[in-house]
């Protein structure tokens, strides 16, 4: 009895219908990622943990990790191994995987150590990119997604949260660490004590930046002042943080009178795909008072101050019209390690999803956050914001889409 209902499973599993099997194949077939190393100047953040992983391995799934790949962020090779990892002593071995997992964008040479039609996974940062690294990749074949574009499902730009959330925290560090006398500041502490008046820090921008900075600021016993275009926003904000907190919308008159008291100031106001640029001009930053310090955090973007010039982490600040600035791009490299968890938390079950579905146009079509992301597919341009950049023909991803 036990033989017939053995042969019986075996015949119901065989006569399935052949397309079910060819989904089966398609949906079992391994991925190989690559994680190669980060070559940009400071960059110490990977976009999957050792932990995130052991997720995609314990899947069937393989990944090649660059050898000191993870060292800028104190993770070595051994503890990616341990969670299944292939480590690759080359960047080529890294590059010629099927789906290439990278921060920075790539350069033209690392495309061309990509397979033609690979898949890449980076951030869309136009001022590291050029077009001949674009056209490098469009002769190939490449689809690329830039995970600054990706949306959740309540729209909302999950991998920028993140980023932004870190990088406004980092920048009330980065504001106490150069109001000390040993960084050239004016020998202040931020925040306040009993008896002493307390610092004053300026925020443009009620983003998650922005509040991510209030939030911190007001902790130390700052005294606040937020301004934003979108009154909702400020509304919000101050809901959230009490009344303790001053907002306004950008009044000249008392975002002039805010600067000339400000001890600290610190810019975040997203212009990627956002509204009209707001640029604060260098007569406003003449105003404030010697010695205090301005933060660009908009300074991928072009900046929001007339003054801003785009400086590295190894070089970090200079002083116009006596005001320390510290306008870098990838903040949260300072702190790598607490980054890269905080983007494997949300990519790493996006790439489980990505690798089970077999192909990427499956994965495409189902999820409209992660389409939202490709800006190129099969090498053609799928986003209109960066074929204008560098002027080139653009398209739609959904009339792509459809065409392959």
């Amino acid at each position: 009895m036990e033989d017939k209902k053995n042969l019986f499973d075996h015949l119901k599993h065989d006569l399935r219908p052949e397309e079910c099997l060819l989904h089966e194949i398609r949906n079992n077939r391994k991925i190989v990622f690559g994680i190669p190393k980060e070559n940009l100047a400071r960059e110490t953040r990977l976009v999957l943990t050792p932990e995130a992983v052991g997720i995609l391995t314990r899947e069937g799934h393989e990944i090649l990790v660059e050898s000191s790949a993870g060292a800028g962020m104190n993770y070595s090779d051994l503890r990616y191994a341990e969670n299944g990892a292939t480590i690759v002593d080359s960047a080529e071995d890294a590059f010629s995987a099927d789906i290439i997992l990278k921060i920075a964008p790539p350069s033209t040479k690392e495309i061309l150590m990509m397979n033609d039609g690979a898949c890449l996974f980076s951030m869309l940062q136009l001022s590291l990119m050029d077009k001949e690294s674009l056209t490098t990749m469009m002769k190939k074949r490449i689809s690329a997604i830039a995970y600054d574009l990706i949306r959740d499902e309540q729209h909302n730009f999950p991998v920028v949260a993140a980023i932004h959330e870190i990088e406004g925290l980092a920048a009330i560090s980065i504001t106490s660490q150069y109001m000390s006398n040993d960084n050239g500041g004016k020998g202040l502490l931020l925040g306040g004590i009993a008896g002493v008046s307390p610092t004053e820090v300026i925020i443009l921008g009620a983003g998650i930046a922005g509040s991510a900075a209030a939030r911190a600021a007001l902790t130390l016993g700052a005294h606040v002042k937020v301004f934003d275009h979108d009154i909702g926003k400020l509304r919000k904000l101050q809901q959230q943080l009490g009344h303790h907190l001053f907002t306004s919308v950008f009044h000249p008159t008392t975002l002039m009178k805010a600067f000339k008291s400000a001890d600290a100031v610190i810019g975040s106001l997203r212009y990627l795909a956002a509204g009209e640029r707001f640029l604060v001009p260098e007569d406003m930053v003449a105003t404030m008072k010697k010695g205090a310090v301005l933060i660009d955090l908009s300074i991928d973007q072009g900046g929001c101050f007339e003054t801003s010039e785009c400086r590295s982490l190894n070089h970090p600040t200079y002083v116009r019209n006596g005001v320390i600035h510290y306008c870098v791009p990838n903040l949260s490299s300072r702190v790598g390690r607490t980054a890269s968890m905080a983007l494997s938390n949300i990519l790493a079950p996006m790439m489980v999803r990505v690798a089970r579905n077999g192909e990427l146009k499956n994965i495409l079509l189902d999820d409209d956050g992660l389409r939202k992301g490709v800006y190129l597919y099969n090498g053609l341009i799928a986003n209109h914001l960066v074929g204008d950049y560098f002027n080139l023909p653009g398209s739609d991803v959904d009339l792509l889409l459809s065409g392959f």
